[in-house]
């Protein structure tokens, strides 16, 4: 379907956000999509919830995908991406939430540039999903060499065309920050990354979150220089300064 847009969505024990994530996506001004909610074995009432909200909105757009257990978020939005029936591939995870016209922008952005990958800039939220005033903008444009000190491509503001991309080259890799891993695989196959300055996403930030743990994230990053991409140990310092630098410029 050229025209359709798979929005594939990871769940894992995010009961309390999923109604507001959802309606989002039905909000969106783009209605030719589908909504892959790929239920990771939580231990919460996800299951139920995307039931309820999925009978309560007759929305035959909305998918529901179950892992057989949980498998962790690299291998559901792998199962997604499996299940997918659009031409373009979007992500978004379970907590955050996109504003109106978040697809239709992406898209219209993607298909003038002639691009197989974009991304947008977007706004942090707090645990209520308000923005915080503090907004992320992303260049024009990021190659594989840029990419390394500046992981500035946040997972629920990007968009693929698998009419430009092979969709082989999409399955995330089966590591820790496993989005990050796949945007350097994909940059370093040869493909830009075109960036959206406009606001489009809310990042909600939760203070016991992967995310938020910094010398965790510190460690991920330099395991993905050295282990995934094959890194010297110069050439991972100096890109490890660079993007620690940027990743605080971001945050404060």
């Amino acid at each position: 379907m050229d025209e359709l847009i798979s929005i594939i969505v990871p769940v894992y024990n995010a009961e309390r956000h999923l109604a507001e994530t959802i309606a989002c996506v039905r909000a969106q001004t783009c209605r030719e999509w589908e909504l892959l909610l790929v239920e990771d074995g939580s231990a919460d009432g996800s299951l139920a919830e995307i039931r309820r909200c999925m009978e309560e909105t007759g929305d035959s757009r909305i998918r529901l995908i179950c892992q057989p257990s949980n498998m962790g978020a690299a291998r559901a939005r792998n199962r997604g991406l499996a299940e997918a029936r659009g031409r373009y591939i979007a992500y978004l995870d379970a907590d955050d939430l996109w504003v109106p016209e978040k697809l239709e922008k992406e898209l219209r952005f993607l298909r003038d540039r002639d691009a197989a990958f974009a991304f947008t800039g977007y706004e942090f939220a707090d645990g209520q999903g308000r923005g915080t005033g503090k907004v992320v903008h992303v260049p024009e444009t990021l190659s594989y060499r840029q990419a390394l000190s500046n992981t500035t491509i946040f997972t629920s503001t990007v968009m693929f065309d698998t009419g430009k991309i092979e969709r082989s080259l999409l399955e995330m890799p089966t590591v820790k920050s496993e989005d990050t891993a796949l945007w350097f695989r994909v940059l370093r196959s040869g493909y830009t990354a075109w960036g959206l300055d406009e606001n489009l996403v809310r990042y909600r930030r939760g203070g016991n979150t992967l995310s938020a743990n910094k010398l965790e994230a510190l460690r991920r990053i330099w395991r993905l220089y050295r282990d995934c991409e094959g890194l010297s140990l110069p050439r991972s310092a100096w890109h490890f300064v660079f993007w620690a630098f940027r990743a605080v410029k971001r945050r404060i």
